[in-house]
């Protein structure tokens, strides 16, 4: 996670005007990439974090799934593939269209700072390599909209490239690398409960393991707001 051109955690700090552009910047850079970030993740091996997913929700499937950054549709047609009702949300156009082609699921066009979702919908939410895009100043907002979409006791899976809370661009997109007790911080603070946590790719070194997961269940609350962690 080197070369990066980004600031300590805390030091950062940007109004909405900013925050949007930012967000315009990281999906045009998708945009740009589609075709070749396809390429390159179409063959992943995320059934770890499917199975995080679906083992922490309580309800009887088939479930309603929002795939959070779905992307060109990978993990929306496995989903389906399983007899769930997944929708895909993304801000790139270019994956909204390939997402829709590839996985025949409903796909909403939507930037994740600009989110119009419905109340209760889900019973999980699947953020996979997304939330980590989205400032820190906005988190907090973002993740109560998070749990006012998800069911009484519903599951958020999330998977973010880890390291020692600093943010700012790289590669043409906006990123927040947070350590463990930053990112549990924000999530308490929006009403979720941790279920678990774990780092990837599985069975290796935690030195080669950048990803970090994290499953959490829809607690208290989302009208409470308290402090965002500084």
């Amino acid at each position: 996670m080197s070369n990066r051109e980004s600031a300590p955690y805390g030091s950062l700090r940007v109004d909405v005007e900013q925050s949007r552009r930012m967000s315009e910047m990281t999906i045009a850079h998708y945009d740009r990439m589609a075709e070749a970030y396809w390429d390159g993740t179409r063959d992943h091996d995320v059934s770890q974090n499917y199975t995080a997913l679906l083992d922490a929700i309580e309800t009887d499937p088939p479930y309603s799934i929002l795939d959070l950054g779905c992307g060109p549709g990978r993990d929306l047609r496995h989903f389906r593939s399983l007899g769930h009702n997944a929708v895909g949300l993304d801000g790139s156009k270019e994956f909204v269209a390939m997402a829709r082609s590839y996985s025949g699921c409903e796909v909403l066009h939507q930037d994740f700072l600009a989110m119009a979702l419905p109340e209760s919908r889900f019973d999980g939410v699947f953020a996979n390599a997304s939330l980590f895009h989205v400032p820190s100043q906005e988190l907090p907002r973002v993740l109560l909209e998070l749990s006012g979409t998800l069911r009484p006791r519903g599951v958020l899976f999330c998977s973010n490239p880890r390291g020692d809370n600093e943010e700012g661009f790289s590669g043409g997109r906006y990123n927040c690398f947070f350590d463990l007790d930053t990112w549990r911080s924000y999530v308490r603070v929006a009403g979720f409960l941790e279920v678990g946590h774990y780092y990837r790719p599985p069975g290796l070194p935690r030195h080669q393991q950048p990803w970090l997961a994290t499953v959490w269940r829809k607690g208290y609350s989302a009208a409470r707001r308290g402090r965002a962690p500084s």
